[in-house]
């Protein structure tokens, strides 16, 4: 104020001097006004933006502001500003260079900062005008105290606030808009790890468990594998196994440091701690796969050049070459004059199977070449086929190349990836399962006890047996094929004594025994009791029922228990009663789903499983219109199944959908189970059990966005690629910015992207024949 009083005292002296300050503050106050316009142009909206800066171009303080600025911006300051990187291209906020300067170069400016408004349309309109209202207020506070300054200083301070502002701004629109996600695991930033606590906070007040939850109660938490996600120069696998690689199953390090092999923890799953980038080789003169159902004849030999079975097992009529072709006659160890002649056989011995009506899904264990489920397709049944990759060459392999749903996996020291109580009737046809073995212990296990009263009784055979009978539905069937049922040498009569001991300790009823003329063979039907009165009733409890806080659901990485759960009694109890008949039982909601819990998309249970019914209604035209031709598909993957709606909204086409329901999302297995489709648990961190080239369709319905929370796209892709055939399909449906990123590494792949609808959030793409030129080291 003293200025502006001494200027005055000589304005009164002369007219001259006068006019000379009174331009002299004209001048700065054109300054000012000026560079609050240009500090407001930041956080206009696009639209009023072009017209502001039209508007400006049009008097002389353009020129002016340009001067200035030229002059007065330090190049500490220009240097400090260069290296601030904005979250969404030019952030609402900033100010950049262009935006000061004439020329062409505002042209840029303006086309960029319209390009970042539009991606940012989520910004709150209430920070922009925040950002708008303290840049005018520290412009206007800046004038009134230091008028006496230059215009350096006044535009220095204004921009270095603006930066400041800028930088927390931007901290606060990467956790809103997702971004800190992108860059935790490289800066550590305290964004992510809040939003991380928030997402865990959030996902323990769900209503369903996860299948990641119950396991964690039962053993502690797994680790899935971590990939780069700057690996975009592909390699091809540099493996003994070559193409057929399961990087779980053929982790050679990680075998040899077993302990032990005697309860098949070789065959059992063994992930790399790295989840592999390289791509898995194709056979040697690989052909489009034979269509379905003349596939369930014959393969091509090229496709999987395996003869072992053939030279083994081709008296058993699993598995003949033929010139190009491996044929199947449809045999096998039990059934050599056919599988459907052996179906008809099971079914005539015990009619409460009901195949197709009472019976849907089963479990075949030690399925050979599948050719038992291969032909239950036939009476409407689904048989999960299961067996180990072990010296029974490619046994799922073929299978699989046939349309026959098949999994590798083995019996051994861990639990099955299923739910309890999920299958309707168990089958092993000389599965190579000893059942048996430690069978004894029922004869001794009394005077053990006693001897040993703190001593923990561990049998393997037991075990076994006792994890089927947490898969089997209470009511349902065990039926086993095999030598000790009809032959009377003293080796399968030993193993019959132990075997019927052990199935009477465990409640089982043996129903009936028949042997088939034909085959010369003969089955025993074991049956599940659908009450705990036997339990209760038992001498002795052995084997013991579990404890309360065991949870029969567990089953990812879940070590088996020797112990028997209890059959539910309570009528809303999941498998207290047996589903619908088949195929009532695919659209009727679960008489167990409770409506005062809240389903997965919010609404009450029943109304959430009508609605998942509703939404996957059109999905067969959707896909066709998508490109997808039906003939040429046959095996279907839902990577992110949720109630099975999807894979019920296919039922009248010739094909099979594997229901993945993931570890960490609600445990929605048994609903899929009820209304007689199957699946598996499983964590997409980690790779599946399957061999490789084994999917025609995969269909992930927002999994991957969810899935980079915990980790890499790159090792998930190369994971896809793995298990698809080529030509193929990948059907995405996602966040928009995450089907950029997967259309991305599929171009790396040399896919082709038949369908991209972004802001649809759709995706479909179709894997190639390319295999890149390099070997990734050993």
């Amino acid at each position: 104020m003293a200025l502006f009083k001494s200027r005055n005292s000589r304005r009164s002296s002369s007219s001259p001097s006068y006019v000379s300050t009174l331009t002299i503050l004209v001048f700065i106050g054109l300054c000012i006004f000026g560079v609050w316009m240009l500090s407001s142009n930041s956080v206009v909206s696009p639209d009023d933006e072009t017209s502001t800066r039209t508007a400006i171009d049009t008097t002389d303080t353009e020129t002016v502001a340009d001067d200035i600025a030229d002059d007065t911006i330090t190049e500490d300051k220009k240097d400090k500003r260069d290296t601030v990187t904005p979250v969404f291209g030019d952030n609402p906020g900033h100010l950049p260079e262009d935006a000061i300067k004439s020329g062409d170069h505002k042209h840029d400016g303006q086309s960029q900062q319209h390009t970042a408004a539009i991606t940012d349309s989520q910004i709150s309109e209430e920070s922009s005008i925040t950002q708008k209202e303290q840049a005018a207020s520290v412009v206007s506070e800046v004038g009134s105290e230091h008028a006496t300054t230059n215009v350096e200083e006044v535009t220095s301070k204004a921009l270095d606030v603006k930066m400041e502002e800028e930088e927390a701004n931007r901290e606060q629109l990467k956790e809103e808009k997702g971004e800190m996600g992108k860059t935790r695991e490289t800066d550590g930033g305290e964004g992510a790890k809040k939003k991380k606590k928030k997402k865990k906070k959030k996902e323990k007040e769900k209503a369903w468990s996860t299948q990641a939850d119950e396991s964690k109660r039962q053993k502690g938490e797994s680790k899935g594998g971590e990939g780069s996600e700057d690996q975009l120069t592909w390699q091809v696998c540099n493996t003994t196994a070559g193409a057929d690689y399961i990087p779980c199953l053929d982790n050679e390090k990680a075998i040899k440091r077993l302990r032990s092999t005697k309860h098949f923890e070789h065959r059992e799953r063994h992930c790399p701690e790295d989840a592999p980038t390289c791509l898995v080789p194709l056979p040697q003169g690989y052909k489009k796969p034979v269509e379905w159902p003349h596939s369930r004849e014959k393969i091509w030999y090229h496709n999987v050049p395996h003869v072992k079975l053939a030279q083994v097992k081709g008296h058993q009529n699993w598995v003949k070459v033929s010139g190009e072709y491996l044929t199947f006659p449809g045999g096998g160890t039990q059934f050599i004059h056919g599988a459907l002649h052996y179906i008809d056989f099971l079914q005539q011995a015990e009619a409460g199977i009901g195949w197709g009506k009472h019976t849907r899904v089963i479990l075949d264990v030690g399925c050979g070449v599948g050719s038992f489920g291969g032909y239950l397709f036939e009476r409407d049944v689904i048989a999960m086929s299961l067996a180990p990759k072990d010296e029974h060459e490619a046994q799922v392999q073929f299978a699989l190349e046939r349309g026959i749903p098949a999994i590798s996996a083995v019996m051994g020291s861990q639990r099955l990836p299923f739910p309890s109580r999920a299958f309707d009737l168990l089958h092993c046809a000389r599965c190579r399962v000893p059942w048996h073995a430690d069978g004894m212990f029922n004869h001794f296990l009394s005077f053990f006890m006693r001897a040993c009263l703190t001593c923990k009784l561990s049998f393997l055979g037991g075990m076994l047996l006792l994890e089927l009978n947490r898969l089997l539905r209470p009511g349902g069937y065990f039926v086993w094929s095999a030598t000790p049922v009809y032959q009377k040498l003293p080796e399968d009569v030993h193993i019959w004594e132990e075997m019927t001991a052990l199935t009477k300790t465990m409640c089982w009823e043996l129903v009936t025994i028949n042997k088939d003329e034909l085959n010369r063979v003969g089955a025993a039907f074991f049956r599940k009791p659908t009450s705990n009165q036997c339990y209760e009733q038992r001498e002795q409890n052995q084997p013991p029922l579990c404890k309360d806080d065991d949870d029969p659901n567990a089953a990812w990485y879940v070590p088996l228990q020797a112990c028997m759960h209890k059959v539910p009694v309570n009528k809303a109890e999941r498998g207290a009663k047996w589903p619908e008949a088949w195929p009532a039982r695919l659209h009727k909601t679960p008489y167990w789903l409770n409506d005062s819990e809240t389903g997965i998309y919010g609404k009450p249970a029943s109304q959430d499983f009508a609605a998942d019914n509703d939404r996957w209604k059109n999905v067969v035209d959707e896909l066709s219109n998508a490109g997808i031709t039906w003939s040429g598909v046959r095996n279907i993957m839902d990577m992110r199944a949720v109630y099975g709606g999807f894979a019920a909204a296919l039922k009248d086409l010739p094909v099979w959908v594997f229901n993945v329901v993931n570890v960490d999302a609600p445990d929605t297995l048994p609903i899929i189970y009820e209304r007689g489709l199957f699946g598996i648990y499983h964590d997409w961190c980690e790779s599946f059990s399957t061999y490789p080239r084994t999917y025609d369709i995969l269909h992930a319905d927002h999994l991957f966005s969810k899935l980079k929370e915990r980790c890499k796209l790159v090792p998930v892709m190369a994971e896809v690629d793995r298990i698809l055939r080529p030509e193929g399909k990948l059907i995405v449906r996602d966040e928009a910015s995450t089907i950029g990123e997967i259309e991305a590494l599929l171009k790396s792949l040399q896919w082709e992207i038949t369908v991209s609808k972004k802001q649809e959030g759709f995706l479909c793409a179709k894997k190639g024949h390319w295999r890149p030129d390099s070997i990734a080291s050993s």
